[in-house]
């Protein structure tokens, strides 16, 4: 009794203090703030390169932050990234944790349970029989799959059906379904409302929601916070100006000569569509952010690629 209730997911809190991620090439986020009790469910809203992404890396411990501090569970950020890791779980985060195509879901659901054995399951429970082994493998596998809401009878072929041939919102589920094999305190959810209806929008959110009502603390990108969510605003900055050259003045009798035409000014670039950018950008609270706008290293998306990099991926 008392080792099944240690196992239950209990929801971590998370707390931010002028949190912020930089890399080479500038600011991801900055300054972003808030505090979330365990159990809640945490919208982290904004347009397509506005950092969202890189706000959900660095608040599980994927990504380093550069300045203020953290704290997930009790555990302070980005000195306790490892930490951190071991108590979150990420759904499908496009570049970093994608789901294989060619796999089956049957496939992918037995590979991360093994994978959670093994790497994350205690010493006693290798030395049980293997027969006890793989019941226990089933019996969380079918816990994480019916938490998720993925009904595998409903499939075009069951458990056998690639993930190619997944809608959205089956592929939504499943991603989901794997992050809880680790009974995570903390689950994170990329690009959450993607591509979907209306009324597939209300699906998630109501599992969410359930998830919380569970104990696992939720975040989730998304571009429209639903209602009753804590929501953390984000906002893409805008790049200075490039300064005009001072003009020259023309020499005494220097015939007049045509001004060539002028080039088109891109201040603002385009926001790369949410399907197949790994990650964005820049983001903070639209109450409490410097967007950095007069900040000669703008936040770029090739910024937070680089950040990435040098923080490596889990």
């Amino acid at each position: 009794m008392g080792a099944e209730a240690e196992e239950r997911p209990h929801g971590a809190a998370v707390v931010a203090d002028g949190f912020g991620l930089k890399g080479p090439r500038g600011w991801a986020f900055r300054k972003v703030s808030f505090r979330a009790e365990p159990g809640s469910l945490v919208a982290i809203e904004g347009p397509s390169g506005s950092g969202r992404t890189c706000l959900l890396l660095a608040l599980t411990g994927r990504m380093k932050a550069k300045e203020g501090h953290a704290e997930v569970g009790g555990l302070p950020l980005p000195r306790k990234m490892a930490a951190v890791r071991r108590i979150s779980a990420l759904g499908q985060v496009p570049g970093v944790n994608e789901l294989d195509p060619a796999f089956t879901v049957a496939e992918h659901l037995r590979e991360r349970a093994l994978l959670q054995r093994r790497f994350d399951g205690s010493v006693r429970a290798l030395l049980r029989r293997p027969g006890t082994r793989a019941a226990e493998t089933r019996a969380r596998i079918e816990e994480a799959v019916t938490a998720a809401g993925l009904d595998l009878d409903a499939l075009p072929k069951g458990g056998r059906t690639s993930v190619r041939d997944l809608e959205r919102l089956e592929a939504l589920r499943l991603s989901i379904a794997l992050a809880l094999l680790g009974r995570p305190r903390l689950l994170a959810v990329d690009d959450t409302d993607l591509k979907l209806s209306d009324a597939a929008r209300t699906e998630v959110w109501a599992l969410l929601r359930s998830l919380t009502a569970a104990g696992t603390t939720v975040l989730a990108v998304c571009s429209e916070a639903p209602e009753g969510a804590l929501r953390i605003t984000t906002e893409a900055p805008e790049a200075p100006g490039t300064p005009e050259a001072p003009e020259t003045p023309e020499a005494p009798g220097t015939p007049e000569v045509p001004e060539a035409p002028a080039k088109v000014s891109t201040e603002k670039a385009a926001d790369a569509p949410e399907d197949t950018a790994p990650e964005d950008t820049a983001g903070a609270p639209r109450t409490d952010t410097d967007t950095g706008a007069g900040d000669p290293a703008s936040t770029t998306e090739e910024g937070a690629a680089d950040a990435l990099a040098e923080t490596g991926r889990s």
